[in-house]
């Protein structure tokens, strides 16, 4: 049974809600990086940026990463851009849910390999489980949960919800 926890309309205004943060934090910049973990934050990653080119002038560019979620030492992370282009950049990191910290650990790990400005981090939903030590900039909700609960965001038609099943 999953009961819902986000409406579409809600997480609309908690995507607006994290872009113009993303836009007060980064009055200074010219230029910003906007990643999404492959899969559902990519998604997110790419409303996010419609919303901040909407209502910013600052330059951005979308990429994406990809970490093998079950077994992330598997395979080797990758990035849809050379890092080297993020060396004295801002970086943000969007994933969906931000649970143990284990997908957004590696892929932080990729993104390190070059000297950048400043990374900062997104989750629409923070259960807070963490067994890494990642720190989210950026939430839409904190949820507290079970650890045999799950947090789902399910997306149909353009039409998102979070769930919990």
């Amino acid at each position: 049974m999953e009961t819902q926890v986000l409406s579409h309309l809600q997480i609309e205004q908690k995507i607006n809600r994290i872009a113009f943060q993303i836009i007060e934090n980064n009055f200074e910049e010219s230029k910003l990086f906007i990643g999404g973990i492959t899969g559902k934050g990519s998604l997110l990653a790419k409303r996010i940026l419609e919303v901040l080119s909407q209502n910013s002038d600052i330059t951005l560019e979308f990429f994406t990463v990809t970490v093998d979620k079950q077994n992330p030492l598997n395979k080797p992370v990758e990035t849809s851009i050379d890092v080297t282009k993020f060396e004295n950049g801002v970086v943000i990191l969007v994933d969906d849910v931000l649970n143990s910290g284990s997908t957004m650990q590696y892929a932080l790990v990729k993104l390190l390999e070059v000297a950048t400005k400043r990374i900062k981090t997104v989750a629409l939903v923070d259960r807070r489980h963490r067994r890494y030590p990642v720190k989210c900039d950026f939430v839409g909700l904190t949820l507290s949960t079970t650890l045999k609960d799950r947090v789902e965001i399910q997306v149909e038609n353009e039409e998102w919800k979070a769930v919990l099943v």
